[in-house]
């Protein structure tokens, strides 16, 4: 980079915030083009804060997304929205996604009220536009203006690629001029042990029901190429419950073969190198009431 290009560069960080499961882990892999934060259908996905970088030669934006804002019913859901609401007062910009497919009710409510407080500028990306009727949006439109002060209003479709570039481009003017703080090539600060448990997470949320998505986290032990050429991955799964256990291994270990099976598809995707992957299943009761296990389990604040 020449020393001009360098005078204009801009940086920053912007934090990704909305209720769980308005698409925040979605728009947070369609802007650095490859999946770092786990989808799910189901509510409080993401439990740390997961910074995606994105960079072109006029910029480079720091993306983090956190815990969708909400509620807490344990330690665990209390950890995960103070770990949202610190990241309101640290950053450039504050990037809050609204579902329009969904009605604005007491959650929206609830986050707008923890903004009024913040000096922050507040971008507002109505999501899921492809969900609904045209005729449906100017009136989410205006009800969410007259709720707050909004720097920008853009509706997009994380899923469909609908105006994200033109959310980017608004985003990058509010950036100051800066430094380049991670390399060209990198789009996460996350290291590929936490990556790796949270597509194995991401598998069990998806093929599992009612009690026993929220009750489980997961530990990657180890993870080192063997001679074969495969990287050899061993993993815990932790649940609350014997009953949980259960549920996860399935009828003659069912449940487990698939869990794993589409988990080494997407670490085999993401490392680039074919894995060898051994999942266990370990009960810790009541962990999500626990500091100390809350820790352990790898969730942070900082």
């Amino acid at each position: 980079m020449t020393t001009e290009a360098r005078n204009k560069f801009k940086s920053g960080f912007i934090t990704i915030i909305g209720r769980p499961n308005v698409g925040k882990s979605t728009l947070l892999n369609r802007i650095v083009g490859q999946k770092i934060a786990i989808m799910s259908n189901k509510p409080q996905t993401t439990r740390n804060k997961i910074f995606g970088v994105y960079t072109t030669e006029q910029e480079q934006i720091v993306f983090i997304d956190t815990p969708g804002i909400h509620k807490p019913k344990h330690k665990l859901g209390q950890f995960m929205v103070d770990v949202a609401q610190k990241s309101l007062k640290q950053v450039d910009a504050i990037l809050y996604l609204v579902d329009v497919s969904e009605k604005i009710g007491p959650g929206e409510q609830y986050i707008i009220e923890n903004l009024k407080g913040v000096t922050t500028p507040v971008y507002l990306a109505l999501n899921k536009i492809d969900l609904i009727d045209q005729q449906e949006l100017l009136p989410q439109i205006e009800k969410l203006k007259s709720m707050y002060s909004f720097k920008e209003i853009v509706p997009i479709s994380a899923k469909e690629n609908d105006n994200v570039e033109l959310l980017l481009k608004l985003l990058a003017k509010e950036l100051p001029v800066g430094p380049q703080y991670y390399p060209q090539d990198m789009i996460t600060d996350q290291p590929e042990r936490l990556v790796v448990a949270e597509l194995i997470r991401e598998k069990v949320l998806h093929l599992t029901k009612e009690e026993v998505p929220h009750s489980i986290a997961v530990i990657v032990e180890m993870m080192e190429p063997r001679p074969n050429g495969k990287i050899f991955i061993s993993s815990n799964i932790y649940v609350e419950r014997d009953s949980q256990k259960g549920i996860l291994i399935g009828k003659g270990g069912k449940m487990m073969k698939d869990i794993g099976a589409r988990a080494r598809r997407d670490i085999e995707n993401l490392l680039g190198n074919k894995v060898y992957l051994d999942l266990w299943i370990k009960v810790k009761k009541d962990w999500r009431n626990q500091e100390a296990a809350i820790r352990n389990m790898g969730f942070r604040d900082d």
